[in-house]
């Protein structure tokens, strides 16, 4: 039995069989259509989530599986006071599989050690999204046909971007990656993720202005500053708009430049920017549910002819 805690539980050989999953899931939709039946899913969704709870339960539904579960803390047993260890021991009962999210770091992996069922992280505090990160790499993949020896810039809250971190500790597994960090100074990328990358021999920059590296880009990934990690209403309301792309910035980028975002967005990427073909952000999301069907087969170790 596997569980996915975080990207790297994955060898990069097993994301390329992951990712050719997906891709002929998407091409061959009826071909996986009945793959899941008479299994469930359980959502166990401690925090507010639209597309990464919408997404795991559509990739399941697609497979011909079934859902349960809760979509916030208040209707789970936690609001009288249940751990996360007695919550999986009884969802494991029930249910074949279970994705979970939860505000704490560390959750989700407190969630596998007790499961007796494969456990997919969906997001646990500022720590790990797994799922949005294999939903970003299969999206670069499939845009720019590789996954090695292109320009990343990381844009807006690098500090608490919990999809930000996953995504930087996967693609240094991959080679020419080339990292440009682009954050106000409270919002840098946290020393102990520029320290793995020193360690590695892997190169970064660090800017505040996102107009000095526009044209050097192949991929930018926006992230919104999010009010729900900050401890005080001033700072939040300082940092908020220190970042938005527009038209005019887009004019700076390559042609073959693509815009992702792990979304929801706010005012980071102005609704104009939508019409551009290198907005990418809304065929991530679609990417990420044939990822989380294919994850789910996974793990649960099915196959078709």
């Amino acid at each position: 039995m596997r569980h996915i805690i975080k990207p790297d539980d994955f060898s990069v050989q097993e994301l390329e069989d992951l990712f050719d999953l997906a891709t002929d899931m998407e091409r061959n939709p009826d071909k996986y259509a009945h793959v899941c039946e008479g299994k469930k899913l359980a959502t166990c969704f401690y925090e507010p989530s639209t597309r990464t709870r919408l997404s795991t339960e559509t990739a399941m539904l697609n497979l011909g599986g079934k859902i349960m579960g809760f979509s916030d803390a208040g209707s789970s047993s936690a609001s009288k006071g249940e751990s996360v260890s007695d919550t999986i021991r009884v969802i494991s009962c029930f249910a074949d599989i279970a994705a979970i999210r939860h505000p704490k770091e560390g959750a989700a992996t407190v969630a596998a050690m007790h499961s007796t069922i494969p456990v997919i992280n969906c997001g646990d505090g500022g720590h790990q999204h797994p799922t949005q990160t294999l939903t970003d790499l299969h999206t670069i993949r499939s845009l720019k046909g590789r996954l090695s020896n292109f320009t990343i810039g990381l844009c807006g809250d690098l500090k608490f971007g919990r999809t930000v971190h996953s995504l930087i500790n996967a693609l240094a597994r991959y080679e020419g990656i080339r990292f440009i960090f682009i954050s106000p100074p409270e919002l840098r990328v946290p020393d102990y993720i520029t320290e793995k990358l020193e360690e590695k021999g892997i190169r970064y920059e660090e800017y505040i202005s996102l107009d000095d590296v526009m044209p050097r880009l192949d991929i930018l990934y926006m992230t919104r500053v999010q009010r729900e990690r900050f401890f005080n209403e001033e700072d939040y309301v300082r940092l908020k708009d220190f970042y938005i792309l527009d038209t005019e910035r887009m004019k700076k980028a390559k042609n073959d430049m693509f815009v992702l975002h792990p979304l929801p967005r706010v005012n980071e990427i102005s609704v104009e920017v939508d019409r551009d073909p290198r907005a990418a952000y809304f065929r991530q999301v679609q990417y990420g549910m044939y990822v989380r069907m294919a994850l789910i087969m996974t793990l649960l170790e099915l196959h078709v002819d």
